[in-house]
């Protein structure tokens, strides 16, 4: 069934949650609310019109979504599904992006191209939202960006265009922790036309440290300025680092100093950077210090290991890598003997070549690759999107994850592959093991995996980390969070349109 305006809204309660911009929080409390909610036994499903991300996750039946609808699915405790996230922009460069319809390669398009097309994707958006609220009883919609972007509020499928054509409230989420909340929460009442005004229902305030006691009085100024009732002030969760990103904003954030005589990894900040929750479970173990090495800073030379992550446009990435003289650095860690490991992107740039003759990721061509692996990579064909478990070819030990890329790897360093998986060789490593790649995605995830592979770099792993149920654990702790802190049989009211 196709859905139409005006039909979506009477098919089940649903709350949209909309920001006052980028990284206030929507994602995580969205998360949070799947879980609470779940708990209290609705059967809830989470949805996103629109996403922009290059930390993507597969679904069962091979398509891809945003990383944060995967968690909020986990949250829901249900198989993530393409349908909730039916566009998904992975950005190739800084004006245009790769647009995965219903969790399949729609095409690419540079911005204002994507923004003349949006309107024509609204149907299909609006297909996967009936077809997930038909197995629900309540619908948690996370917004994207700021509905206050009234420049580009024409044709819109992200915020208040899918509110209104599924005719759902809205729940405006304010950042307290970035400073000038009262402003921003305003600000975008303001900014918006009276209809769309009315549809917002109520706000939260998320982030907040310190004394409650002192922005009590703000209240009533906002209860002035928009009209609106505060659904609670959610307090900074600190167990958020525990969970999965969707920005790689993220990245770029001081992190809590390791001890001493952490092992450590570095990971070069790539500029096109994807699938970076690769991370994870390394910065979940306390003996692993992760560092983020951003452009203009060279690889430490302390580095015990270096790990060159996914990436959405590997031949500009390399450019970069070289342009930061990362390349050089990298001979340098290699000739004293240290460990080099790539994932996905990072595999395919290890490789002595690196062809793209469709021009799928950028301009069409070739250049060569870091050379140290003996594997050459051709990006062709169609994406390759599938969960995949197997176990390390050498000590064989179980590992599991997912693949997502354009290209297939060959050569004869492929024969002495890293990993077997559902029965056929997967990576290459180095005829002196040192230097490894291979295309799965949360091989870390693996806990015996990660701690043997550690161990062998001389570390101490955490013998008790289990990585799973440590997001477990952290999505029950936001979820009780959340209990304490918002008014959820009010928001429940609102999505029952009361």
């Amino acid at each position: 069934m196709t859905a139409t305006a005006g039909d979506s809204r009477g098919l089940v309660p649903a709350v949209m949650l909309q920001g006052t911009g980028s990284d206030v929080g929507k994602s995580l409390i969205t998360a949070g609310l799947c879980r609470a909610f779940t708990r209290r036994g609705f059967k809830v499903r989470p949805f996103k019109p629109q996403n922009m991300s290059n930390n993507a996750a597969v679904t069962a039946d091979g398509g891809e979504i945003g990383r944060a609808q995967a968690l909020q699915a986990r949250a829901c405790g249900v198989v993530p599904a393409a349908d909730m996230n039916p566009v998904l922009l992975k950005p190739q460069s800084a004006t245009g992006a790769q647009i995965v319809l219903q969790g399949r390669v729609f095409g690419t398009a540079g911005a204002r191209d994507y923004h003349a097309l949006k309107p024509q994707l609204l149907p299909r958006v609006l297909e996967s939202y009936a077809r997930l609220a038909a197995a629900a009883d309540l619908m948690l919609i996370e917004g994207a960006g700021s509905p206050a972007e009234i420049n580009l509020r024409d044709g819109d499928i992200a915020n208040m265009g899918f509110a209104e054509a599924a005719d759902i409230p809205v729940v405006l989420i304010g950042d307290i922790d970035r400073g000038g909340v009262l402003a921003a929460l305003a600000g975008t009442m303001t900014l918006l036309p009276e209809p769309e005004r009315r549809r917002i229902k109520a706000y939260i305030i998320n982030k907040f440290r310190g004394d409650v006691g002192l922005f009590t009085p703000a209240l009533d100024i906002l209860a002035r300025h928009t009209g609106l009732s505060c659904l609670g002030i959610v307090p900074h969760f600190a167990g958020a680092v525990r969970l999965p990103a969707e920005d790689a904003v993220v990245l770029d954030r001081a992190r809590p100093a390791a001890q001493r005589d952490a092992l450590q990894v570095a990971v070069p900040r790539l500029p096109n950077i994807a699938n970076f929750d690769d991370l994870d479970p390394l910065l979940a173990e306390t003996g692993v210090a992760v560092t983020i090495v951003r452009p203009g800073t060279p690889l430490p030379r302390n580095a015990d290991l270096v790990l060159l992550p996914g990436s959405k446009a590997t031949i500009a990435d390399l450019a970069a890598f070289r342009a930061e003289g990362w390349d050089i650095d990298l001979r340098a860690h290699r000739r004293a003997g240290g460990r080099v490991l790539g994932l996905c992107g990072g595999y395919q740039m290890l490789g002595s070549r690196i062809a793209d003759p469709e021009g799928i990721e950028g301009p069409p061509g070739a250049v060569a690759g870091l050379g140290l692996l003996d594997v050459e990579t051709i990006i062709a064909g169609d994406k390759r999107l599938t969960e995949r478990q197997g176990s390390d070819r050498i000590s064989g030990l179980p590992v599991s994850g997912y693949e997502i890329h354009i290209g297939r790897t060959a050569g004869p360093g492929t024969e002495r592959p890293l990993l077997i998986l559902d029965g056929r060789n997967e990576g290459a490593v180095s005829p002196d093991g040192l230097v490894a790649g291979c295309y799965l995605h949360g091989l870390f995830g693996a806990d015996a995996w990660r701690r043997h592979y550690l161990a062998g770099l001389g570390g101490v792993p955490d013998p008790l980390l289990d990585h799973a149920a440590t997001v477990e654990a952290a999505l029950d702790g936001l979820a009780a969070h959340l209990e304490a802190h918002l008014d959820l049989d009010r928001l429940l009211e609102i999505a029952n349109g009361r």
